[in-house]
Formats: C-alpha cells, sequence, structure tokens
C-alpha cells in the first residue's frame, strides 16, 4: 500500500458503516444511466456487509471492546470482496467508488479505503477525495 497516499483519518463509527453499506446495496441494485444493476453476487456482498452492521445501527454506538474489533474486521474482509467483485465484472462507477472509500475510512482503515475506492470505480480527480 502506497504510504504516501493521502487519505482522511476517522474514528471507528460501525453504526455509520452500517449506513453506507446501506448505500452501497441501493446503489448497486439501482439501474439508471450510469448506474447499471450489478450482479447478484456483488449485491449479496453488499448486503451481508449491511447485515453485519444492522445491530450497530440499531444501538447507534460501536459494541464494546473485541466485538467492535472483530465486527470491523469482518466488515472489512466483505468490502475487500466487494470490491474485487466490482472489478473482476467492471461495475464500478465513482459515486460507488465513494461509498467504498467512505466504509473503509468509518471502520479505521482510510488510508486503504483511498486506494480501494479507485479500484471501485471512484475517479481519482474526485474533489471528495483527501489530497
Amino acid at each position: 500500500m502506497d504510504e504516501n497516499q493521502p487519505f482522511f483519518h476517522v474514528a471507528l463509527n460501525l453504526p455509520h458503516a452500517g449506513r453506507i453499506a446501506r448505500r452501497i446495496v441501493l446503489l448497486t441494485a439501482r439501474a439508471g444511466p450510469g448506474y447499471g444493476a450489478a450482479s447478484e453476487a456483488i449485491q449479496r456482498t453488499a448486503r451481508a456487509m449491511e447485515e453485519l452492521l444492522a445491530p450497530c445501527m440499531e444501538l447507534d454506538e460501536n459494541p464494546a471492546g473485541d466485538l467492535a474489533a472483530s465486527i470491523r474486521d469482518r466488515a472489512a474482509e466483505l468490502g475487500r470482496k466487494l470490491v474485487e467483485q466490482i472489478e473482476r465484472e467492471r461495475a464500478g462507477h465513482d459515486r460507488l467508488g465513494q461509498c467504498v472509500r467512505n466504509f473503509f475510512e468509518t471502520l479505521e482503515l482510510g488510508r486503504e479505503g483511498a486506494v480501494i475506492s479507485l479500484r471501485a470505480g471512484e475517479n481519482p480527480r474526485s474533489m471528495q477525495r483527501p489530497i
């Protein structure tokens, strides 16, 4: 990973990660100009991300200690899987890539998010990207 890659450092926020996962679910299910509905595999992975984080959204807080770390690690695994699927199927676009970056930022993985979001279609010249 590029150690010089600018990134946003955000504290762990699993409830917000769940809300971003929900946006990803909506983006991958949507059809419209510039947004084709993604494959069932991509949609399944996006739903798994949302389902994993749903209890955190309901409580609107991170669980305690080791449980939070475990959920974060599993969410990151699912996020990486999603990006691999998006990349393989060439299903990425700027908004989806931005959501992927935001998702990783809320998992305290901002540097990885800044890199991996490009693989999910984020425009490298987007005004939303860290500089």
